[in-house]
């Protein structure tokens, strides 16, 4: 009896361990609300579809350039963030979005933010070529949220809408976006 209650009471540990969200260690799931935004082609510092850390320069990222791709959890999404608040390569879940992402590139207001204590997340969207600027704000705009859940080094098995946020110069992210 004694065996099966030490048992019982090292599942207990073990479970609350869980659920406690230690942002230092890389490996563990954890969840924070942060102030999410987007950018693409036209509005990245050149504009380009450069990123800061990319996988041929030695970093332990997946693109050499800024990518919107299916969002996939083996196929995320390039976003930026200050390398203090996520470290390179970190995957990430957007939950409003229904998409993974991760940390290849660098965001000056992410830095900014992240200098005043906030938590700050920029999503790559839309091609490596230029496109409707107008249409590509308006975009950027209709995604960004003050607030919201963000999912870190999130399980590989989530739902995923596969729709691109902005493709051939429209907004196509309200298909997958849930409270924008």
């Amino acid at each position: 009896m004694k065996q099966v209650v030490a048992l019982l009471c090292l599942l207990a540990l073990v479970a609350g361990c869980v659920g406690y969200r230690n942002t230092s260690h890389p490996t563990l799931t954890w969840e924070a609300n942060m102030y999410v935004t987007s950018y693409g082609y036209d509005d990245n510092s050149p504009p380009s579809a450069q990123i800061a850390y990319p996988r041929n320069g030695g970093y332990p990222t997946i693109h050499n350039l800024a990518t919107e791709t299916s969002g996939l959890y083996d196929d995320p999404i390039t976003f930026a963030t200050d390398k203090r608040e996520l470290p390179i390569g970190t995957r990430i879940y957007v939950p409003f979005l229904r998409k993974y992402f991760i940390m290849e590139d660098d965001c000056t207001e992410c830095d900014n933010d992240w200098n005043s204590g906030k938590r700050h997340v920029d999503l790559w969207m839309g091609p490596q070529s230029q496109s409707n600027s107008n249409a590509l704000n308006n975009c950027e705009d209709y995604v960004t949220h003050n607030n919201a859940q963000v999912i870190v080094n999130p399980p590989n098995n989530l739902y995923v809408c596969t729709t691109r946020m902005f493709a051939n110069n429209k907004c196509t992210a309200s298909s997958c976006c849930k409270g924008c």
